[in-house]
């Protein structure tokens, strides 16, 4: 009688019988998204792009292919670069989470981006976490925290201050990074491994054409009708059978909790942005109501394209928008 009625309880969440689908863990990597793939896709809309390189700066230590947790059997490994000004002050630090719709991608993509940050001062970590191809929703987002407690029981070794650590991300890791920054320290997100005695709260977040809801109206995340969306594969289930799910892992949902500022770069991709203006309004009325001022700016390149991020001539003004935020949310 009691597993009847746990299987009627069910029900009226999602379809009798429906489980979730796992046909998306491969085991092997998906290589479709690559900063090259990438440059190939924008060239003939933008034919002057150029791809950022990796530049190696003086006043720059970098220590790669650190592990930061192991899930399982599985080593997820980070990426530091640290500033060696010579000065005893701890630096702010900040989180890259690189993108690919929750299935492609790689770290390397954004180390250029690191060594920029790092050589303006901010001690910037490059982060793999565990895409679709061999784990679901929420496993993505425990590595992410596991990521952020692993920086602050590190942080003497690479002199961080611990009050001043950002999330950054585009697209996918745009939203990871403002998911992972609305839901600080809440329990149901942290996961179970590494250095729980740890916070994962940061204090800054970043996020670079990555989408606030995928249940949004102005939301392109879901359409199965010529193939298996990125996101269908993350949650293992279509949207239009677990739309809770798909709302559950929407920032947009947990706007109303996040205490961090926000900095929106985007594109002139639209679709890419859905939920942010509700987003920003949310934080608006908390300032109205609690007056603890959550700050927010937002930023359009016009008429770069999605992966601008990884190209000049956008690169460089970019760095100075992440820069110039952080200096002043990290004053306030």
């Amino acid at each position: 009688m009691r597993a009847y009625f746990l299987f009627l309880l069910s029900c009226l969440y999602l379809p009798c019988g429906m489980s979730q689908s796992t046909k998306g863990i491969t085991g092997q990597p998906d290589t479709s998204y690559t900063t090259y793939s990438a440059y190939k896709n924008t060239l003939k809309q933008h034919p002057g792009i150029r791809i950022v390189k990796e530049h190696s700066f003086k006043s720059v230590k970098e220590s790669r292919g650190l592990v930061y947790c192991t899930a399982g059997s599985r080593t997820l490994q980070i990426d530091a670069f640290q500033p060696v000004s010579g000065r005893k002050a701890k630096t702010p630090a900040v989180l890259i989470v690189h993108g690919g719709g929750w299935r492609s991608g790689n770290r390397s993509q954004h180390i250029p981006l690191a060594q920029h940050l790092a050589a303006a001062g901010f001690a910037s970590f490059t982060v793999e976490y565990r895409l679709s191809t061999e784990a679901l929703y929420p496993a993505a987002v425990y590595d992410l925290k596991a990521a952020l407690r692993w920086m602050r029981a590190n942080a003497e070794k690479f002199n961080i201050d611990t009050a001043k650590i950002a999330i950054l991300g585009f697209s996918a890791g745009g939203e990871l990074a403002t998911f992972v920054g609305a839901t600080s320290n809440m329990p149901q997100f942290e996961g179970t491994d590494c250095n729980t005695g740890f916070s994962s709260e940061v204090k800054a977040i970043v996020d670079i054409d990555g989408t606030l809801s995928f249940v949004h109206p102005e939301s392109a995340e879901g359409d199965d009708s010529k193939s298996t969306s990125a996101a269908t594969y993350w949650f293992g289930y279509p949207k239009a059978e677990n739309p809770e799910l798909w709302k559950e892992a929407s920032p947009l949902t947990h706007a109303a909790g996040n205490n961090a500022p926000v900095l929106f770069l985007n594109s002139s991709v639209v679709w890419m942005h859905a939920g942010r203006d509700d987003f920003r309004n949310i934080l608006d009325k908390r300032n109205i109501l609690d007056k603890k001022g959550v700050y927010s700016e937002v930023y359009t390149f016009e008429g770069a394209p999605h992966s601008f991020c990884l190209f000049e001539p956008w690169f460089r003004p970019m760095v100075a928008k992440i820069t110039g935020f952080l200096n002043k949310v990290f004053q306030m």
